[in-house]
């Protein structure tokens, strides 16, 4: 049960990054970029990031190993993230608290679902 809640807590975090990078594309449409190179890597980068979330997301709902251990990875990455947001000069808290609080459930999922591992054969 567990196993099936972190993965679509995963999957929606993925689909904020195609969110992302719809937002970005536009970026990029109407000019609102700085330099066109650092949009385009950032662009390409997100979209890796993608689907790399949904693809742990679609693990963790199939009892993939790797699929928790990279959601986990993705989960302290958010947390990072959501430091940042909470620290500094230009610290919104509130965002903080909105990524910092779906990333320590499904966390906490993710880590759930682990199965132990089987004995060793004699």
């Amino acid at each position: 049960m567990s196993g099936r809640l972190a993965a679509v807590l995963v999957a929606l975090e993925g689909l904020g990054l195609v969110a992302l990078v719809a937002w970005q594309i536009t970026a990029l449409v109407t000019g609102d970029t700085g330099s066109l190179e650092s949009a385009l890597a950032l662009l390409v980068l997100t979209l890796v990031g993608a689907a790399a979330v949904l693809a742990f997301a679609v693990a963790v709902w199939l009892g993939q190993s790797w699929g928790r251990s990279g959601g986990i990875v993705t989960q302290l990455l958010v947390l990072a993230v959501a430091l940042g947001a909470a620290t500094g000069a230009f610290a919104v808290p509130s965002v903080a608290i909105g990524l910092a609080v779906p990333a320590l459930v499904a966390l906490v999922l993710l880590v759930l679902a682990a199965r132990p591992t089987a004995a060793p054969r004699p």
